[in-house]
């Protein structure tokens, strides 16, 4: 039953992981390389990840600068950003893209706080999935009478509080996320 409740704690490592990636890619104001992640530029006719063709860097609070390692995939990048639904507008200098982050608007704000509220419910069904297979598999033990009655019983008391453990962090992970959204 040991390895039920390490498997089920690994798979909420993974879901906690999964959101903190998610939220990450989330524009608060604030310039920083993993709101670009999702972004795909043609590559000698493959999309491929913008930071594997390009320096990255933030060298102010509210501004990205891209250096791509060929010049001849500036306007590439260019369009790749522009096509994103980041709304963020990038200024090609010829060598470099400069991305400037503008302030979010209040109502901006709270749009992009539902939209961590529905990525935060994606997490939790996520923790409930792995909540199911966990006593799917204590049931499975039962019926191979490997385990008794009792201790499928304590079996589904931990794995529901593990659960619950697990969903509390989800709404801490969402609540910090909200609380610097909000912030002027």
């Amino acid at each position: 039953m040991d390895e039920i409740y390490d498997d089920l704690n690994e798979s909420f490592q993974g879901t906690f992981s999964a959101l903190k990636r998610d939220l990450a890619r989330v524009r608060t104001g604030r310039a920083n390389p993993t709101l670009l992640d999702n972004i795909r530029v043609p590559y000698y006719g493959q999309p491929t990840p913008l930071n594997q063709v390009a320096a990255i860097q933030v060298p102010e609070a509210r501004m990205i600068t891209i250096k791509p390692w060929e010049s001849t995939l500036l306007k590439d990048i260019e369009r790749a950003i522009m096509a994103s639904d980041l709304g963020l507008n990038p200024n090609n200098d010829g060598t470099l893209i400069r991305i400037a982050i503008p302030a979010l608007t209040e109502d901006r704000r709270r749009d992009l706080v539902k939209k961590i509220h529905a990525v935060g419910e994606d997490a939790k069904i996520a923790a409930r999935n792995h909540r199911r297979d966990a006593r799917k598999f204590l049931e499975e033990l039962q019926k191979a009478s490997e385990i008794t009655e009792d201790d499928l019983q304590r079996g589904y008391k931990k794995v529901d509080e593990m659960t619950t453990a697990a969903t509390s962090k989800i709404d801490e992970i969402i609540k910090a996320k909200e609380e610097e959204l909000m912030e002027v």
